[in-house]
């Protein structure tokens, strides 16, 4: 199944490791490092302009891929659980 995390932008649901809301997961640092790493690397796509919400964490042809979404964590959830 697929998954539309915003814009024209489309994922496997398979290939979704997780899925986190901003404002709750970067209190830590440890997710700030991990985002900052990401963003060094090349590996996160911003998938709209608006205010981000939500990253969602995928592994795409062996590679780490993180989106960063304007709709919550809870609406991608439920889109994929419908």
């Amino acid at each position: 199944m697929y998954l539309h995390l915003g814009e024209k932008t489309v994922v496997r649901t398979d290939t979704i490791i997780g899925i986190f809301d901003l404002d709750n997961t970067t209190v830590s640092s440890h997710t700030r490092s991990y985002l900052s790493r990401a963003e060094k690397e090349g590996n996160v796509i911003n998938v709209s302009f608006e205010l981000p919400k939500s990253f969602i964490v995928c592994v795409e042809n062996g590679e780490e891929k993180v989106y960063i979404s304007q709709i919550s964590s809870q609406t991608v959830y439920k889109r994929i659980k419908s």
